[in-house]
């Protein structure tokens, strides 16, 4: 697979999908979407992987937002058709992906990028990296999940600040405020999320699919629906080999070697 604007490649049972416009500060253009949809899809079909990560190429931003020179030559008809298409969408293919992603942000994280990483499971940031919603200076607003998923993360009136104002702060504030998961030294980055991404690549691919898919849920749904799921969820994967398989070797006090793949 030959891409332009954007990296991607395997290492054993992790995909990495790098933003590769370091010029533009890995502002995402239609193209660069393009090509990580389909990087996404061939990672949801390939059996052998289990988690994805996503990351900004050059040092200085994991992504910076929207391509603004594509943008501001768009007409709001044609905003439309990009923002359900290209948008909100492109977004939530991260979020209902069946496999674990985890953002690793290394530098700017702003508008469109934090959108990005808020649609991903695990975020572990740089103490160098800056967040922010900054689109109310260019007279609009979040307009892929950043309204919505931001609030769920860092409560209400935490979201409001950031929107209403678009003030950046900096790693250490994002991890305060529950924004991210993790923050470490620049030198540390790279091994830190590949500890995670391992650590998750050990369970049972099934496993993590309804586990992720029920924790999703909780955002959408009740309380008494959301546990509904949940229970249905976990007897599917009581009735399965993997289920059989990690009790055995638990029992034996031997690593799982799970073997249920995820259609």
């Amino acid at each position: 697979m030959d891409f332009k604007d954007i990296i991607y490649r395997k290492e054993n049972e992790v995909a990495h999908i790098i933003i590769n416009r370091p010029e533009k500060r890995n502002a995402l253009n239609r193209a660069a979407r393009l090509e990580m949809m389909e990087a996404l899809g061939d990672a949801e079909n390939d059996t052998a992987l289990k988690v994805l990560i996503l990351s900004g190429a050059g040092g200085k931003s994991f992504m910076a937002g929207s391509d603004l020179n594509e943008l501001s030559r768009f007409t709001p008809l044609e905003m439309e058709a990009f923002t359900s298409t290209l948008g909100g969408r492109f977004y939530m293919r991260f979020e209902q992906c069946d496999k674990p992603v985890i953002a690793m942000i290394d530098g700017l994280c702003l508008g469109g990028g934090l959108e990005l990483a808020l649609s991903c499971d695990i975020r572990i940031a740089s103490e160098t990296s800056k967040f922010g919603q900054p689109e109310m200076f260019l007279g609009i607003m979040p307009g892929s999940g950043g309204t919505q998923r931001l609030p769920r993360l860092v409560g209400p009136g935490k979201a409001k600040e950031l929107i209403l104002t678009g003030k950046t702060i900096d790693a250490a504030e994002a991890l305060r405020i529950g924004l991210i998961n993790g923050m470490v030294s620049r030198d540390e980055l790279d091994e830190t999320v590949m500890t995670t991404a391992n650590q998750i690549a050990r369970q049972s691919p099934l496993a993590l699919k309804w586990a992720k898919k029920s924790i999703n849920m909780s955002q959408e749904t009740g309380l008494a629906a959301g546990i509904a799921y949940e229970t249905l969820a976990d007897c599917l994967l009581f009735s399965g080999k993997d289920r059989e398989e990690g009790m055995k070797a638990f029992f034996e006090k031997r690593k799982p070697q799970f073997t249920e793949i995820v259609e």
